[in-house]
């Protein structure tokens, strides 16, 4: 019931409406309502929570080649996550994962819109696997003089500029990653690279699948020490995804909960790191909404049922009071 106090303002409810008061101002909201999920909304839930999750790991495993992000890059790398589970090579909508989607989405992704890689970078390149399936980056031809795009008042002549090349495996369903290396291209002040080929030692986990970083550092030198210090920051720390490359036999889908041990992979125990990844969960406890909703409907359709033949045979009548 709603009341009017001496300032004449409106408190209570009122039908379907709600008055408050806020900074003397009345305020008028309506009543939430209870929002009954059908099976196609829990599992485009579960998808975009699972893609979340995902874009989530992917962040977290290239930090030490981005540095820094900038405040969107989370909601771009969820975009991209679920519009490559989207356009999905196999897999049922809400059972399935990046392992069975479309890895070309992720191609380009800037973990820093403020500086994109493409934009500070000119500098062509092209990766693929060669015959013995081990990932090589081939990089083009590069003037640091003019083909690296600089932070304004930032002169090139005595700067070291380091291009690093990362290559992670993911394989979200037995929940871990692995970092398969980083190789570091060395530039000093002013100079001219000819075209060159960078080829990781470690071949990708037949589970996995893996993506390859490409970023830009800047450092300042203090002659002296011979120190070097990082002078890349939110408005300048460019890195993108540059390559992808799909799971050739990933692991089942988990039937419970991971209990993930990175002792459970001898010899790469140091490599190995556990996910924070909801993924599975999700995809497990979809299975758990489906079916109380179906026993739900199907209680509700009985019930009804029920009652229609009651009114059919007689037995149930309605008077007037």
């Amino acid at each position: 019931m709603a009341t009017i106090d001496k300032k004449g303002m409106i408190h209570g409810t009122a039908g379907s409406v709600i008055y408050r008061e806020y900074r003397g101002k009345n305020i008028i909201q309506g009543k939430t309502k209870e929002f009954k999920q059908t099976e196609k909304t829990i599992r485009s839930a579960t998808e975009f929570g699972l893609s979340s999750s995902s874009a989530a790991v992917i962040r977290n495993a290239f930090e030490p080649a981005y540095f820094f992000k900038d405040g969107t890059a989370a909601y771009r790398s969820t975009q991209l996550v679920y519009r490559s589970i989207l356009n999905n090579v196999s897999g049922d909508k809400g059972k399935r994962d990046l392992h069975d989607g479309d890895l070309s989405y992720l191609q380009g992704l800037d973990f820093n819109a403020n500086s994109k890689l493409a934009e500070v970078l000119q500098m062509s390149h092209s990766v693929s696997k060669n015959l013995e399936g081990l990932v090589h980056i081939t990089l083009g031809s590069l003037d640091t003089k003019t083909g690296i795009k600089r932070p304004k008042g930032l002169s090139g002549a005595y700067m070291k500029h380091r291009i690093r090349l990362m290559l992670v495996a993911f394989n979200f369903r037995e929940e871990y990653y692995e970092n398969l290396g980083f190789q570091d291209v060395d530039l000093e002040g002013y100079q001219t690279t000819e075209e060159q080929i960078i080829t990781f030692n470690e071949k990708i986990p037949e589970d996995c699948l893996a993506l390859v970083s490409m970023s830009l550092m800047l450092y300042s030198t203090i002659s002296q020490t011979d120190e070097s210090i990082l002078l890349n920051s939110k408005d300048f720390s460019p890195c993108a995804i540059i390559g992808t490359f799909q799971s050739l036999n990933p692991s089942n889908y988990p039937l419970k909960e991971v209990d993930m041990q990175p002792s459970n992979y001898p010899g790469r125990e140091e490599k190995i790191i556990e996910m924070f990844y909801k993924g599975n969960l999700l995809m497990l406890g979809m299975d758990n909404k489906v079916s109380k909703r179906a026993i739900a409907t199907s209680k509700k359709v009985k019930e009804k049922v029920f009652v229609t033949d009651l009114i059919k045979k007689g037995r149930v009548s309605f008077k007037k009071s």
